[in-house]
Order: C-alpha cells, then structure tokens, then sequence
C-alpha cells in the first residue's frame, strides 16, 4: 500500500486505529468554551463526531493517514516585503488541494481494495480531505507523520510545515504505525512570529486572531485594531509555518499541481482591486481563493492597500466606493484613510458620508474622520 501511495504522488502513509485520540474531545471542548472558533459554527456542529472517528462511521477498524507535500520553491514569505503586492498563503497558490488530494485518495482506496480481495478479504472504504467532521492533524500525530507543533499546525521531520492531510476511512483490519514524538522543544519561532498574537500560549491558537481566519473564514469586516497588522496578506498566512526551524528539511513540492503559479506569487494589488466578479472567478479558477468570494476578496485587498503606504493606489480605493457590498465601500473608506493626507481625506468624507446610507459603512466614515484609524 506504501508503494502505490508513493506511486500516487504521496509523500507519508501511515496507519492510525480510530480510538487513538481520546484526548481529543476534551481539547475541542476547551477550544469552543472560549469561543476561540469565532464564525466557524461547523467545528460546534458534529463536534462528537470530531472525537471520535467511530461516530462518524461506526464500522470503520482502521484509518489510513495521507500526506502530500506543498513545499514552496523558495522562501513562502519573501513576498511579504513587497507592499504593491498581494501575498498569498503557499498552500492556495496553484490548484485546490481537495480536488488534488481527494482524486488520489480515492485510486488509492480502490487499489487497497482490490489488493485485500485478492488475499480473499472483503472491505470498505470512506474518504475525507478536510470537509468531513474528522480531526486530521491528530490522527496523523498518533499515525506517526509528523507531531503537532507549538502553532497547532502538524510538522514533519521530513517535509516541515507542508503537508497537505488526507484519510481513508476502511473496515479492514490494519496494524497502526507508532505515533511520532514531539520535537519542538524549547523553540518558540512560531509563537514570536505570529503578527497578531493569536499563538497566545504554545498549543494553542485564538482564531479570531489568527490572518487565516480573518482573510479567508471571517465574514464580517476584519476588526480595526488587526487592520494594519495583516500587512499584505490577501488570503491566509504562512507566518508560523514558514520560520518553523524544521523546514530545513523542506523539499520542493513533487505534485505539479501544487507547485506555485507564477502569477499567483505576488499579483499586483492594482490588477486585484481592480477586477469584476467575472474577472476574480476566471483569475482563480481552480484555486481554493475563490471560495471567499469576490466582496471578501476585495475586502482583504483593500486593507493591503490601507497598508501600503502608496498615495497612487488611492484612486483605486476611491473607485470602490461605489461598490455594490457594504463591506467592500467599508474597507475602501478605511485603506483612505491610512493613504490619504487627513485634510484631503476630511474633504472626500465631507461629500461621501452624507451620499451612503449602510450604517456599517457610516460607521468606518466616522471612525476615520474621528481619528479612531490612526490610533
């Protein structure tokens, strides 16, 4: 099974039996007491099942754990630096990895199948790739891919920070690998790097804090106060992933798919202001940015262009006052006024703030106007 894995394009395969987390439950229920989740409600939904894996399919015996590696070519965060730029998280730079992950793992089960039929065993199988109620990085710490490191996230001795998760759920009876240790340490990169202080505590993340969640899960307006901390980041962070010290054994993703496109590094913020539904829908075809949609999508750009420091990107802002989405015109008043002279910015409010009618948006006017912006 191991070969055909690695034939498939995986990079770990590992065996974990589906009551090897007990722990788990416990951790999920201290994370949701503290509302850490903020709008991500489907981590309260099923959160039994999440525990354990018997609830979600009460015959399975065995669960089988995937890893496929999405090392970038290079440094994940040189492009932070670059503040007329979009980032965009390493992992969300080519194609959706559930479409990518999901497709081999359901060739891999069949062949698992077949092989046990050949030994005269039947079997049957389920696959998730992160849209079922399973808790992949603890099952791969137990399957022995990798451990859960200081920022949460699963890290490998062999490939870092990038491993994409899968599993396959069987019936068949298979011997579970041994769980990998933790080799964190005393290092704490990951907590110190994290921009907005959501690593509060090693283990433990705050989401409502984290870039990822406010750029790609968070559907109201990012909070004032983390604005200017998000620097360029359009969609995720790679902050504590990428000065993990494992890295160093980091390799280059083998998966085409997954390899970076290249108009995908660094894009321009005036081409992604600047683009219609149409033109984000076909810009990201296949790529897991459009889940976000177009007004989130714009409302993330707009608050690199608050952070850019670029007086020539506030024409752009100013045409996005006029958007259709109160939470775009929201985000636009806030990027000018962080780009704007304050007394050229006083005369734009003048005239804007009577023209809007959305509460949300007069909100930002007069938060701005008042000073509130440049605390």
């Amino acid at each position: 099974m191991r070969a055909e894995a690695a034939r498939l394009g995986f990079d770990a395969c590992r065996i974990a039996a589906p009551d090897a987390i007990p722990e788990a439950p416990a951790r999920l229920d201290a994370f949701l007491a503290e509302g850490r989740q903020g709008d991500m409600d489907w981590l309260i939904e099923k959160r039994d099942w999440r525990g354990d894996p018997r609830r979600l399919w009460p015959e399975v015996r065995s669960i089988i754990l995937l890893g496929m590696n999405y090392g970038p070519d290079g440094d994940a965060l040189a492009t932070l630096a670059e503040r007329g730029a979009g980032n965009i998280s390493a992992y969300a730079r080519n194609r959706d990895y559930h479409d990518v992950v999901k497709g081999k793992l359901k060739l891999l089960a069949a062949a698992l199948l077949a092989r046990a039929r050949e030994m005269g065993e039947e079997g049957a199988v389920k696959v998730f790739v992160d849209t079922a109620p399973v808790m992949e990085k603890p099952l791969a710490h137990v399957a022995g891919l990798g451990w859960q490191g200081k920022h949460t996230n699963l890290v490998s001795r062999d490939f870092g920070s990038w491993l994409f998760l899968g599993s396959i759920f069987t019936t068949l009876a298979l011997p579970p690998d041994a769980a990998e240790a933790d080799h964190c340490g005393n290092c704490r990169a990951c907590l110190d790097a994290c921009p907005t202080g959501a690593l509060d505590a090693p283990y433990k993340i705050d989401a409502r804090l984290c870039i990822s969640y406010l750029t790609i899960e968070a559907r109201g307006q990012i909070p004032r106060e983390l604005r200017p901390k998000i620097g360029n980041r359009i969609y995720g962070c790679d902050d504590c992933l990428g000065v993990c010290p494992w890295n160093k054994f980091a390799q280059k993703a083998r998966e085409a798919k997954l390899l970076a496109r290249a108009d995908l590094v660094a894009p321009p913020l005036t081409k992604l202001v600047a683009m219609d539904e149409g033109g984000f829908r076909a810009f990201f075809a296949g790529s897991p940015v459009k889940r976000v949609g177009h007004a989130r999508f714009l409302r993330n750009v707009l608050v690199a262009i608050g952070n850019s420091g670029d007086l020539a990107l506030a024409p752009l802002a100013v045409a996005r006052l006029d958007h259709i989405s109160p939470q775009v015109r929201g985000m636009a008043v806030w990027a000018l006024s962080r780009l704007l002279p304050r007394n050229e910015f006083k005369r734009l409010a003048e005239k804007r703030r009577a023209e809007e009618q959305d509460a949300s948006v007069c909100e930002e006017w007069d938060a701005a106007v008042e000073g509130r912006n440049h605390a």
